[in-house]
């Protein structure tokens, strides 16, 4: 499962063609994922109210609607500046979650670090202001058993689950199941948490640059060994697989054309920000129904 965003310094385009290889990736994302949602559906994740091929469409719909919405805040930002960039290309894969994410191509070098930080933090806040709602939607649909906690522990994910669970009156014994709208969104949340990792070629990698510039490399290195560290201590090896794409993609962030250019105060709000959505989204042992 990933999620990146990658920079690639070439001319512009001269041309502007129909994206066809975006809509065909689109639609088999769509397809991938409703195969996902409705399998997991009558594996009986979602419980016994939901047939399985509406628990595929709740599921997809919500999760390509993060995802896209993610994505488009980049490419919209990014056009504004005037850095050319592609539309969203969406990744299918018919295990997992049915996808490994979405992502958009920067078709032109980036002026410079500020521009670099607002396209890196777009995606993550655009996908954040869809995902949330949704989350909590997701809650107030699904229904009540007498079971352990399904969810991880992402601060603000459990915050909402316990507050959700008092609101509807729950006893101490009894916890939500697990609906295919919460659960979509609960991936969209987590990859953003994921994405705001400050390594590489991810959101959190083109505003830890826009940040520090090129000593990004050592945040980048620290990110890389914590997570290899956690894998290893847990004894996951989705912590180990990610720590080994970040280092493959490259922990040197590509240059800007102006390195001069650093951060204004209000870009460094948004960065704290930014950390704290960090800490409040990840999970170590994120979805522990799976474990």
């Amino acid at each position: 499962m990933t999620t990146t965003e990658e920079v690639t310094v070439v001319q512009p385009a001269r041309g502007r063609r129909w994206p066809w290889i975006n809509l065909v990736l689109l639609i088999a994302t769509l397809f991938s994922t409703i195969f996902v949602g409705a399998f997991l559906g009558a594996r009986g994740l979602f419980g016994p109210y939901l047939p399985p091929l509406l628990s595929g469409f709740m599921f997809a719909a919500t999760l390509l609607l993060i995802l896209g919405v993610h994505e488009l805040g980049h490419y919209f930002v990014a056009r504004y500046h005037g850095v050319d960039s592609s539309l969203p290309y969406f990744i299918p894969f018919p295990i997992g979650i049915g996808t490994l994410g979405a992502f958009i191509r920067m078709r032109s070098t980036v002026q410079n670090r500020r521009v670099l930080f607002d396209v890196g933090v777009a995606g993550p806040l655009a996908g954040l202001a869809i995902a949330l709602p949704l989350f909590v939607v997701g809650l107030a649909l699904a229904a009540q058993q007498r079971h352990p906690p399904l969810y991880g522990n992402g601060l603000l994910m459990d915050a909402l689950v316990f507050g959700v669970e008092r609101l509807r009156g729950f006893p101490a014994d009894y916890h939500l199941t697990i609906h295919p709208v919460a659960f979509a969104a609960y991936i969209g949340l987590f990859i953003t948490a994921l994405n705001l990792l400050p390594a590489g070629q991810l959101d959190g990698g083109h505003l830890a640059y826009g940040a520090l510039g090129r000593r990004s490399f050592i945040l980048a290195v620290i990110i890389v060994f914590a997570l290899a560290t956690i894998g290893l201590r847990l004894n996951q090896l989705n912590w180990l697989i990610w720590a080994g794409f970040i280092a493959f993609t490259g922990l040197r962030h590509p240059p800007t054309l102006d390195q001069s250019t650093g951060l204004d105060g209000p870009r460094w709000l948004v960065m704290a920000a930014s950390i704290i959505l960090l800490i409040l989204l990840f999970a170590t042992n994120p979805l522990p129904v799976f474990r």
